[in-house]
């Protein structure tokens, strides 16, 4: 009989790890001792299935009252762990999918790839391996995301395990490595140790003897202390190596590795019974094999006692067959078919076809009756079975692809979103630099612009005091003229009448007295006033010499006889203005023209004011009107005002406008000298 059963046997030992399922989180705040103390209950294995499952309930209904953050994700993951040591599969998957579902809109990724985790462990368990290694993949993904070495090390190794179940060896032996691949810098012997034990399990399937007893005896090597005492570690390789010189039909060398594995019968009995039991069989076939009844078929009892009472379908059916062909031996074929029917039964009431192929081909040898409907069964079954197999595998090696594929489209879409932004970037900050230097270019013209404006207003402000220089010139000339006209011309000749009549006071009359000194005071009062306009015409010309005032003064001229609002102005004659510049003097020109122009469109003023003062440091200009005003804050402000506003900037001087509704306005420049 061929040792195919002790291989799936074997599987079952890693796939469920150990009896208790220990990745809890600790958690505990002193406000949940009630929680903490339901959970430890649950745990407790000599208390009924009954009174654990009360104990789970109650934590459950404290749990589902937390709000939805770290803490009540890793408490309901201890209650999913409760109830997969109860082997209630149903709440296992129930809580699984409550985690998973609170992980997804928490955005919680080390939660959700747990809960993927819990979910391949239930389809794993319910025979729906296509499911179970979809959710690993799900799971292994977002641990390779967040380079969390152990546990994706731990969603390889239950992928292994599930291809290993479903006969995909080689698949299962990539799992396996890759697995081991990623521990390379972790401290996790009780991984390391499982991955070895499989890939011995593998070998040893695959018939490379070799590298089967190669990676047992790494297994072997690990330090017992660094491996959790739960899994039972030196048995269970002890076990593994005996097997694989089973299988090597080196059976005296075998059953030394089996008698040293059951040297810690009590540990393994509360351990991993299961081992003691696959231990037992084991001893039991090689002496067998060997000819050796020594207790025998007692080993065989025992070891079946245990499955019975595990419900090991598997190791039932094993040991079942191994008492067919011991009763066999001994020529007890009532026995042999007895017990070859036994495992056939078992076998089938497991649902599991799989099952049935070893106890078929049993009956088809001992009972020759019937071996062709045996046969046939176990034919149709094993190409059934090869079938599926080849299925299993393909879809585990679609959903890899899948996944992959899946992986390098999303590479493909952040490689193509990450060019994109390169794209849009590049053309944004091309798009930046050319608005900085169109802007730039902009900003230069207007300053050149400024600039001959600036120029302009230079020149137009000397031709305008040219052209005043011209007039002043000529009138001053004539004035002048007329000046010395007077003085010379009038003057003398007024002198000459007055001496004339200085000689008539030779006649001693009275009449002629009288109308001599009445003559000669007319004359001294002629000659008084002619003297005092000469006077007058010389200061005025003195006065008239400073430009800048004969252009306002024209301004304001003009100002008078176009419109009909009364205009007074005021300036203050200790102004010096040969210390303010020429562009000062036309901004403040152009502000008292832009004002008045304001003034006679807006305002409706009957009466304006123009004054220009100073003190040590400034100089003032102040407009006001009595028109109707406007709201200061509510304006706009047109070109006008921004034209006055520049002009003041270029001055470095200050602006400021006052004016209400019915009460006139008053602006006032302060322009320092």
């Amino acid at each position: 009989m061929k040792n195919t059963f002790y291989i799936i046997v074997l599987l079952l030992i890693f796939f469920f790890g150990c009896t208790k399922k220990n990745t809890e989180s600790q958690i505990i705040s002193p406000q949940e001792d009630s929680l903490s103390a339901y959970l430890s209950k649950a745990n407790d294995f000599s208390a009924t299935t009954k009174k654990r499952k009360e104990y789970i309930k109650k934590a459950y209904e404290i749990i589902m009252n937390q709000s939805n953050d770290s803490i009540q994700r890793a408490n309901l993951f201890r209650v999913a762990n409760r109830y997969y040591n109860l082997n209630n599969w149903t709440e296992y998957r129930k809580i699984a999918l409550i985690v998973l579902d609170k992980a997804l809109r928490s955005k919680d990724t080390v939660s959700t790839a747990k809960a993927y985790s819990y979910l391949g462990d239930y389809y794993g368990s319910q025979g729906v391996s296509d499911t179970a290694f979809s959710y690993y993949k799900k799971a292994e993904k977002i641990y390779v995301l967040k380079n969390d070495n152990y546990n994706l090390s731990k969603t390889r190794l239950n992928k292994a395990l599930l291809q290993y179940n479903e006969s995909d060896f080689s698949g299962s032996q990539i799992s396996a490595l890759n697995a081991l691949k990623v521990l390379k810098y972790e401290k996790a012997n009780n991984i390391t140790y499982e991955i070895y034990n499989l890939l011995g399990l593998l070998y040893n399937e695959l018939g490379d003897f070799d590298k089967a007893i190669e990676y047992n005896n790494m297994a072997l090597s690990l330090n017992e202390d660094t491996v959790p005492i739960e899994i039972q570690s030196k048995a269970t390789s002890m076990n593994n190596l005996g097997l694989v010189y089973q299988n090597l039909n080196q059976d005296q060398k075998a059953i030394p590795y089996f008698q040293n594995g059951l040297k810690h019968k009590k540990d393994l009995l509360l351990y991993k019974p299961f081992v003691y039991a696959l231990l037992l069989d084991n001893l039991g076939y090689s002496r067998f094999k060997l000819g050796i009844s020594n207790e025998l078929p007692n080993l065989y009892y025992e070891s079946l006692e245990i499955r019975e009472n595990l419900h090991l379908t598997i190791g039932i059916i094993i040991s079942q067959l191994h008492l067919s062909e011991y009763f066999a031996s001994k020529n007890d074929s009532s026995k042999a078919l007895q017990f070859s029917k036994e495992a056939l039964l078992t076998a089938r009431n497991s649902k599991n076809n799989r099952n049935a192929l070893a106890p078929l081909k049993r009956l088809a040898i001992i009972d020759s009756k019937n071996a062709s409907i045996y046969n046939k069964e176990y034919i149709h079954i094993n190409d059934s079975l090869q079938k599926t197999d080849r299925n299993i595998a393909d879809k585990f090696t679609r959903i890899e692809y899948e996944t992959e594929a899946i992986k390098d489209e999303n590479s493909a879409l952040t490689e193509q979103n990450r060019n994109l932004v390169y794209i849009f970037g590049s053309i944004l900050i091309l798009g930046m630099f050319l608005y900085i230097i169109k802007a730039q270019k902009t900003k230069n013209r207007e300053l050149l612009y400024k600039q001959e404006q600036q120029k302009a207003n230079e020149e137009i402000y000397n031709l305008m005091i040219s052209q005043q220089n011209d007039v002043e010139t000529i009138r001053v000339k004539e004035k002048k003229r007329v000046a010395q006209e007077l003085h010379d011309g009038v003057l003398g000749r007024m002198f000459g009448v007055r001496m004339n009549l200085d000689g008539l006071n030779n006649f001693q009359d009275e009449t002629a007295t009288k109308q001599r000194m009445s003559y000669l005071n007319e004359l001294k009062n002629i000659e008084q006033d002619i003297r005092e306009i000469s006077h007058d015409l010389n200061r005025e010309k003195s006065e008239l010499i400073n430009n800048f005032v004969a252009i306002i003064d024209n301004l304001f001229e003009e100002q008078k006889k176009t419109y009909h609002s009364t205009l007074f102005s005021a300036i203050d004659r200790n102004i010096n203005w040969e210390v303010i510049s020429n562009a000062n003097k036309i901004n403040l020109y152009r502000i008292v023209q832009e004002s008045l122009q304001n003034i006679n469109k807006y305002a409706k003023a009957n009466g304006i004011k123009v004054e220009f003062k100073k003190d040590l440091t400034n100089l003032f200009l102040k407009i006001s009107d009595d028109g109707i005003g406007f709201n200061v804050n509510k304006a706009k402000k047109g070109i006008g005002l921004q034209n006055m506003q520049a002009r003041i900037i270029e001055c470095k001087g200050t602006f400021e406008i006052k004016s209400k509704i019915g009460e006139g306005t008053i602006i006032t420049v302060t322009v320092p000298i």
